[in-house]
């Protein structure tokens, strides 16, 4: 599995959010690799209990995934989400789902305390099998954060306005 991806992300220290460009792969049922193409190279791959954050002219670091539980956390719900395993996702997130097969948006919020200081729920849009957007809201604050995927992120260039990304994340286009 492989899908290219947008990731927007805001903070009040930014004048305009920063827009990450690359692509996420699941090359094994315990990976799940983000490679950050621009505005910087990294690539950041997670398996099974670690961590390893490689950037270019720099070491590669490498730590336990029990020093980040947030990530933690986001693998196992993404892989789970991946693998259609309902059971680990209703284990660990409380799931709301509305919407029709042409255009549907699940709602995920979650039940451990650990990934509940730092996230406040999670929001995937999609359109048919394809899940065009995550949004995550943040514990803490009002930045949200907005990873367009698939066919979504391959629509936005870098004219494509804050007031269009969201549309293309909530509606699909």
């Amino acid at each position: 599995m492989r899908t290219h991806f947008v990731e927007v992300r805001s903070s009040r220290l930014l004048k305009n959010p920063l827009r990450l460009y690359g692509e996420y792969r699941r090359p094994g049922n315990d990976t799940l690799v983000r490679a950050v193409q621009a505005p910087y190279a990294e690539t950041t791959t997670i398996r099974g209990d670690q961590a390893t954050i490689a950037r270019a002219g720099k070491p590669p670091r490498t730590f336990s995934m029990s020093r980040a539980p947030q990530l933690a956390g986001m693998q196992a719900s993404f892989g789970a989400l991946l693998s259609g395993d309902q059971r680990a996702i209703a284990r660990d997130f409380t799931v709301t789902a509305e919407g029709t097969r042409a255009q549907w948006r699940m709602q995920m919020v979650p039940k451990q305390a650990g990934l509940k200081q730092y996230v406040r729920d999670i929001t995937l849009f999609g359109r048919g099998s394809e899940l065009r957007c995550i949004q995550t809201r943040p514990a803490r604050g009002d930045e949200v954060q907005r990873t367009l995927l698939a066919s979504a992120a391959r629509s936005v260039v870098a004219t494509t306005s804050a007031e269009q990304l969201v549309t293309l994340c909530e509606q699909g286009g």
